[in-house]
């Protein structure tokens, strides 16, 4: 219990401390001209009150990331909570912050063109079509696996159509191209808060019934950070966990999502309640989640065998009573149909900025959506499991590119750029090492992966070095902050 408190109570001071530093660095404006304003267009461009952009932003990036991510990493071990806490602190919450901080002063730019504008041509390219392809892999993976939950609801009622995956997998997909293509105040803006109250109510029950309800949490902190998980051997810690804990910690994915709220905030000033509060949120939902796991099944042993979603149902109604079974529901369904819907509208907004095609028309919304759309349903015929991994990989591979684009910028402004430069070479050897070790990957050995790894991150940091002198003998102009 107490390790718990600790670490809640360091991520909330990470909030309040580090990210008023990481404000300082950037130096948020609240007199600057914002998107929302001069690009206004009643679709993508929509003022909106920043309690409601806070939890579009939240369920934006959270989904069933910090519960199904904090559930299958909690198998490591107490290392898990480590990561959870100093990873969205120091890496997903800079990473989230400053990319959405520099896509408002790029009038609410999309990832790939805040990456190429600071990395080159080349890469801004690799970046429109890697950036678009991962957004399409969400949105098939959170198509498939609530038609599957909502399926499985309806397993009584023999022979029904409700009791056919594809039935909800048809309706769901109906809603995501409603979701893409309508203006984002008339269907997101009306449903995410009331998805984004219900995840974090259900968060802070789990908490309660932690703190003040008849049970304890069996970290393991005293026994040490060795690896708990069933399959040590084939799945180490290092890079294994840092992958299955994703939008717990640090994600690329948040930052596809950011400038669509880029496009809705009213002031500079709220970036970094916006940006790096809904992050830390997340993580604290990651925390609740991943000590909930080790509690209701008795430690670290108990895991294995348990499907998240089975496991997030149990929880919540042994806890929570039938509200919460209720509430389970809405998450492990709602939660995941609200990050791919978003994500197919980013694929549009990216395509869109590359293209420079207005989208203040429904026919040109449509005419770049469809083949959006056509993509994402073939990869629907892909194998569950296999689009998952290979989302995993790339998910924190683009949050190496968002860093290193997050740096340059920093660099070129005359700022301090080591909050972003750190989280970036570690989150390398993290993606490189993964590839190449993993049975996803190439199977190498892991001691030669790691070494690989290293010295990929190292030739990353001297090329940078290179560039930031190069840097320092031309003039930069002082930032436009109006």
């Amino acid at each position: 219990m107490t390790s718990f408190l600790i670490a809640l109570a360091v991520l909330i001071l990470g909030y309040i401390v580090y990210g008023y530093i990481v404000d300082r660095i950037i130096v948020t404006d609240p007199k600057r001209e914002m998107p929302a304003y001069t690009m206004r267009d009643g679709v993508d461009y929509v003022p909106m009150s920043t309690w409601k952009v806070f939890l579009i932003q939240f369920l934006n990036i959270a989904g069933l990331g910090p519960i199904f991510g904090a559930i299958m990493g909690i198998m490591f071990g107490p290392a898990a909570f480590l990561w959870i806490v100093f990873g969205t602190i120091f890496g997903g919450a800079v990473h989230d912050f400053l990319s959405g901080v520099i896509s408002i002063r790029m009038n609410g730019a999309s990832l790939p063109e805040i990456v190429g504008s600071e990395l080159g041509k080349s890469v801004k390219l690799v970046m429109r079509v890697f950036s678009i392809l991962l957004l399409i892999l969400v949105g098939a993976n959170f198509v498939v696996n609530p038609a599957a939950i909502i399926a499985n609801l309806f397993d009584a009622s023999g022979g029904s159509i409700l009791t056919e995956p594809f039935f909800w997998v048809s309706l769901i997909f109906v809603y995501y191209i409603l979701a893409t293509l309508l203006p984002i105040d008339k269907l997101i803006g009306r449903l995410y808060p009331l998805f984004g109250f219900a995840l974090l109510f259900m968060a802070l029950g789990i908490m309660g019934y932690m703190l003040f309800g008849d049970v304890t949490i069996p970290d393991g902190f005293a026994d040490g950070l060795y690896n708990r998980h069933p399959n040590a051997e084939s799945m180490p810690i290092f890079p294994m966990m840092f992958v299955s804990i994703a939008c717990g910690a640090i994600s690329g994915f948040h930052a596809t999502q950011s400038p669509m709220m880029a496009r809705c905030l009213k002031n500079e000033k709220y970036a970094r309640p916006i940006f790096f509060g809904a992050m830390v949120a997340e993580g604290i939902v990651a925390l609740i989640w991943a000590a909930a796991t080790i509690t209701f099944v008795g430690g670290y042993d108990g895991i294995e065998g348990f499907k998240p979603a089975v496991l997030v149902n149990e929880i919540s109604k042994s806890w929570l009573g039938k509200f919460g079974g209720i509430l389970a529901i809405l998450g492990v369904v709602a939660a995941p149909i609200t990050t791919g819907d978003t994500a197919l509208r980013s694929a549009r907004l990216i395509a869109a900025d590359f293209l420079h095609v207005k989208q203040d028309k429904i026919i040109r919304r449509l005419m770049i959506s469809l083949p959006i759309f056509a993509v994402t349903f073939v990869f629907l015929l892909v194998d569950y499991s296999v689009l998952w991994r290979y989302f995993a990989w790339s998910n924190q591979t683009l949050s190496v590119f968002t860093l290193m684009a997050v740096t340059a910028y920093l660099a070129r402004h005359r700022r301090n750029f080591v909050v972003s430069l750190i989280p970036a070479l570690f989150m390398t050897v993290v993606c490189v090492t993964y590839i190449l070790f993993s049975p996803e990957g190439l199977r190498l050995d892991y001691t030669l992966s790691v070494s690989v790894a290293v010295g990929v991150a190292a030739l990353l940091l001297l090329l940078f070095v290179r560039d930031v002198l190069m840097i320092k003998h031309h003039h930069v102009p002082a930032e436009n902050h109006k």
